[in-house]
């Protein structure tokens, strides 16, 4: 297994494939995408995990994180959020935040997310904001 960074158009297909199977693929291509950093988790050469980082002064947004669905449950995603973590705390991000889907928010309690009291739907999906504080650890 490798985690690397990758250019933003490896994304978009699993992206798309994951998160947004029934959009075009135009709909998970990001205006910010060129500033970005871009992380794909691949096991003997194939994406199964991708996630894109945006920093914004100390904070680090992560977002369009997504694994292969049937790689899903396997810990990819763990991997791949704890490597970025660690990179947010080594380039000396004071936090580390996502709009989750609600109904994933259990996944990233389990690595010290709270949830914020921002909350939306879009496309009627549930998404609430969560943030972790690097500076504490």
């Amino acid at each position: 297994m490798e985690i690397k960074i990758i250019k933003p158009e490896q994304t978009w297909e699993l992206r798309q494939t994951v998160m947004w199977p029934d959009k075009e693929i135009a709909y998970v291509k990001l205006p910010d995408d060129p500033m970005g950093t871009h992380y794909g988790l691949f096991e003997d050469g194939q994406l199964i995990s991708v996630v894109s980082a945006f920093a914004n002064k100390q904070e680090i947004q992560f977002r369009k994180f997504a694994t292969v669905s049937n790689k899903q449950g396997q810990g990819y995603g763990t991997k791949l959020l704890r490597f970025i973590i660690a990179a947010a705390k080594a380039g000396g991000a004071k936090a580390i935040w996502c709009n989750a889907r609600k109904d994933k928010a259990a996944f990233y309690r389990k690595f010290g997310f709270e949830e914020r009291p921002i909350q939306f739907k879009r496309d009627d999906i549930a998404y609430v904001v969560m943030s972790k504080d690097l500076t504490s650890e």
